[in-house]
């Protein structure tokens, strides 16, 4: 047998594993759209991108701890500690983890809760809603559309217009100052 078959079979046999591993081919190939900004914070539209999908390895590496925990578990930073909860700049709130623009400082208000709070995200299809039961109570969780990192959670009890409280922790999140249009 010539090194060229071996290497072929090889090949497909690497393949015909990976097709059996759940999601794994999925995975791979998945899109999203999202809705991008500029770092004026101007609609560029809508984009489709490749799902960012990484091993624990690759996002430890990535991220630090508390970050790590929070968008890759589902942790929350501890009230008032985030370096978010009392910043009043002018700019955007991107993923921590893929870049993704999540929110608007324009939509940033004071909870008193100790996280920082927006009455809705930059772009609906920017981010994700699930069911979270943990802690015996029924809340929706946060994350973002393209890589999947935990956020936060969205409550009913914001001001106007939307009537929400999106609470996100500062480790999910990073701060970039508005550009000049």
């Amino acid at each position: 047998m010539n090194d060229m078959s071996s290497t072929r079979r090889g090949f497909l046999g690497s393949a015909a594993l990976l097709a059996l591993l759940p999601g794994a081919a999925v995975a791979a190939q998945q899109t999203v759209a999202i809705e991008n900004f500029s770092a004026a914070g101007k609609d560029l539209g809508t984009v489709k991108l490749a799902k960012v999908v990484k091993s624990e390895t690759e996002w430890k590496k990535q991220l630090q701890p508390l970050q790590f925990e929070v968008t890759r578990h589902a942790d929350t930073e501890r009230p008032y500690t985030g370096i978010y909860a009392e910043t009043h700049n002018d700019g955007l709130y991107r993923c921590i983890c893929c870049g993704t623009a999540l929110f608007d400082s324009k939509t940033k208000f004071e909870s008193g809760t100790g996280w920082p709070s927006f009455w809705q995200p930059i772009a609906e299809r920017n981010v994700a809603k699930s069911n979270d039961s943990s802690f015996m109570m029924e809340r929706t969780a946060i994350s973002c559309a393209r890589c999947d990192a935990h956020l936060g959670h969205v409550f009913d009890d914001g001001p106007k217009p939307t009537g929400l409280r999106y609470c996100m922790n500062s480790a999910a999140l990073n701060f970039v100052p508005r550009a000049k249009a």
